[in-house]
């Protein structure tokens, strides 16, 4: 992630990294119900619960959508997977922000910048929606009543609730009650690695969260570099709960980016070398 005070392939045609584990070698154990499955590039980690009301997964570094003919390639890839032709697989210019957009057209705009916004839903079956991470939170949620969201929440994004915020957007489109909202908390810093300058936390407190949230989201860190590790899951998640979402039905992969060198990026760890890895989700 970018804002801190701290210092800190099958397919020859898509970008792959000798830092990644053998095939043969199954990825790190993620908490319960997730689950590995192989994707024609490789490794994909999903949610069967999820997996109910979208097809969806959340990639490693063996698929890095960067730039140019080998980001066309991985979105392609991704694409094909999903069964939706590229157009119809949204994109974000992310931005760090709390901004949801609505994919309700069948492709993306021909010839336009990509959407600036840290969230997509929609409620068509021949979209897809997509968010890139690095350390950043990605969160995949499904409704019953027919709409997904993929939501990239960096701290930024997390300081302005824009989990909640999608909850509310993707039960308003699915006319039902967030209640009934299943989530997806993928790979992304976890509270190990994740330090922070008292800015941060003081972000946060701006933005009206109660102190009992920010002791539980924000612990003392060891380090002297740092005042705090912040807790991403765990605040993300609380989010989803106050939003509305039955506690059982959000899960978190538990999978730290930063600690799993050779199967996720990590721009903590890497900096401006670090590649990304995507969310993607098509409701069923």
């Amino acid at each position: 992630m970018r804002g801190t005070s701290v210092a800190s392939r099958p397919n020859p045609t898509i970008r792959m990294t000798t830092q990644v584990t053998p095939a043969a070698t199954r990825p790190p154990d993620p908490a319960a119900p997730f689950a590995w499955e192989r994707a024609p590039w490789g490794w994909l980690l999903t949610c069967p619960p999820l997996a109910l009301l979208g097809r969806h997964g959340f990639t490693i570094r063996d698929l890095d959508p960067g730039r140019g003919v080998e980001a066309d390639a991985a979105w392609a890839a991704v694409a094909a997977w999903l069964d939706v032709p590229l157009p119809s697989l949204w994109r974000l210019d992310q931005v760090h922000g709390c901004r949801a957009v609505q994919a309700d057209a069948a492709t993306l705009p021909a010839g336009d910048p990509l959407p600036s916004a840290d969230a997509a839903i929609t409620t068509r079956t021949d979209v897809a929606v997509a968010v890139k991470a690095a350390d950043c939170v990605p969160i995949l949620m499904a409704h019953p009543g027919g709409a997904v969201a993929a939501v990239h929440a960096g701290w930024r994004g997390t300081a302005q609730g824009i989990a909640g915020r999608t909850v509310a957007d993707l039960a308003a489109a699915a006319g039902g009650s967030p209640r009934d909202i299943v989530a997806a908390i993928g790979p992304s810093i976890g509270p190990c690695c994740y330090e922070v300058g008292p800015e941060v936390r003081e972000t946060f407190h701006v933005a009206g969260f109660a102190e009992t949230d920010l002791d539980r989201w924000f612990l003392p860190a060891e380090s002297p570099r740092a005042t705090h590790v912040l807790d991403m899951w765990r605040s993300n998640r609380d989010q989803l709960v106050a939003a509305g979402l039955d506690p059982a039905n959000v899960h978190v992969a538990g999978l730290c980016t930063a600690t799993h060198n050779g199967w996720f990026w990590s721009y903590r760890r890497e900096g401006a070398r670090a590649g990304r890895m995507l969310g993607v989700i098509r409701r069923a």
